[in-house]
């Protein structure tokens, strides 16, 4: 196992590298620059002034010798400074980093203890009005797009019934301090995590669905029920586990839509996570930013894919990794 580990991170390496070469292309190749930040649109641009500030942000210098200066600080620690804020990348990404974590990790928890008995229950109702009535469901959440329904649930519970907040982290108007701090942060997570966990929501439980119907045909369901276990034994301690392995699977390649629907997500909520801090990166061209938004989106992504293999092995004792 701990073989199979290092090899999995050697393997990440060059990828990452791809990634972050790939990306500082398309950031080179973008209209614009970085520049036009501080342009005065009243006074117009001086081009003296905008060779100037090229300078100090090491504009000028050729694509790859600013890559290879990128590269060299970022394996020693060193993101860079924000063109924008003129602060430590570190600090900006630190400081929005375990808010994406939060409510990325919230989402996926409602993913899996809602999907899962979902599913069970449409498999165990096959061809009746409740499983009729979950297909439907999920057939719309796949279906609708992420902005849509977080434009309606703000409609909604935020401004018509009033019940959570539409925007941000915290009441800025208060300063909530512990268990209240804890309670108000919730009420503001709650709606964009609905938001971001619905999709897989109908989706795993389409999947655990099909898994379960498969898993009870198989012979050694109709041995357990013949042994004269009871239907909920059945289900709990022969089925369910068997049909884990594609429920992992779909966490794994889950995870890239929770990062990349955060951008969204957190665009519409406000929330300070760095989904947030990529758009605004973006709109502003700050390239260090953009950096390392995308290099931390693509390690926690292959951390996820890693985490996935090797929980396999728990769901599966047949499966070993050398």
């Amino acid at each position: 196992m701990t073989q199979y580990v290092i090899r999995r991170l050697l393997q990440a390496a060059p990828l990452l590298l791809v990634i972050s070469l790939l990306t500082f292309l398309i950031v080179e190749i973008a209209p614009g620059d970085a520049t036009q930040m501080y342009v005065n649109p009243e006074q117009g641009a001086d081009p003296e002034y905008l060779a100037q500030v090229r300078r100090s942000l090491g504009l000028d210098e050729p694509f790859y010798v600013r890559y290879a200066a990128w590269l060299g600080r970022t394996v020693q620690g060193d993101l860079g400074f924000s063109f924008r804020t003129r602060r430590p990348v570190t600090q900006e990404v630190g400081e929005r980093l375990p808010n994406t974590l939060l409510l990325g990790g919230t989402a996926l928890f409602f993913s899996f203890i809602f999907a899962i008995p979902i599913g069970v229950i449409s498999a165990l109702k096959r061809y009746t009005l409740v499983d009729y009535v979950v297909s439907v469901l999920a057939l719309v959440g796949i279906s609708v797009p992420i902005f849509w329904v977080a434009l309606i649930l703000i409609q909604v519970f935020a401004i018509q019934l009033g019940w959570f907040p539409a925007s941000g982290m915290t009441d800025v108007r208060e300063s909530y301090t512990g268990f209240a701090h804890t309670v108000d942060v919730l009420r503001h997570m709650l709606l964009p995590a609905i938001v971001l966990s619905l999709a897989q929501i109908a989706s795993w439980s389409r999947y655990q669905r099909s898994a379960l119907l498969e898993v009870l045909g198989q012979d050694y369901i109709r041995t357990a029920r013949g042994k004269g276990l009871s239907e909920w034994r059945v289900i709990s301690f022969h089925a369910l586990r068997n049909t884990m392995l594609p429920i992992l699977t779909l966490i794994g390649i889950s995870i890239p839509n929770l990062v990349t629907g955060a951008f969204v997500t957190e665009t519409i909520f406000s929330w300070p996570g760095m989904g947030r801090l990529g758009v605004g990166a973006v709109s502003g061209r700050d390239y260090p930013v953009i950096m390392a938004v995308t290099l931390l989106s693509a390690l926690l992504i292959l951390t996820g894919n890693l985490l996935t293999d090797l929980a396999y092995a728990w769901a599966d004792p047949r499966i070993r990794y050398e």
